[in-house]
């Protein structure tokens, strides 16, 4: 499953993490240039939509990549 987008809701529900928790994550994300960050209304409720960096998709990359050597080294 590839999801470059997902919103505020869905995180909270998917991971079942403190929105508190989530917002803390989302600024550290956010300010390493990482995910973007976009702040609307839906409905007139709040909606927080996140989307996926190409900087964010690379450092992703790395860190499996990284993960992998340090599960099977060579």
């Amino acid at each position: 499953m590839t999801v470059e987008e997902a919103n505020f809701s869905f995180i909270k529900e998917s991971t079942r993490a403190a929105a508190g928790n989530i917002s803390i994550q989302i600024k550290k994300l956010q300010e390493a240039g990482y995910i973007k960050v976009e702040k609307s209304f839906k409905d007139n409720y709040p909606n927080t939509s996140l989307a996926i960096t190409r900087k964010g998709i690379k450092a992703f990359e790395q860190y499996v990549n990284d993960l992998k050597k340090y599960i099977e080294p060579r």
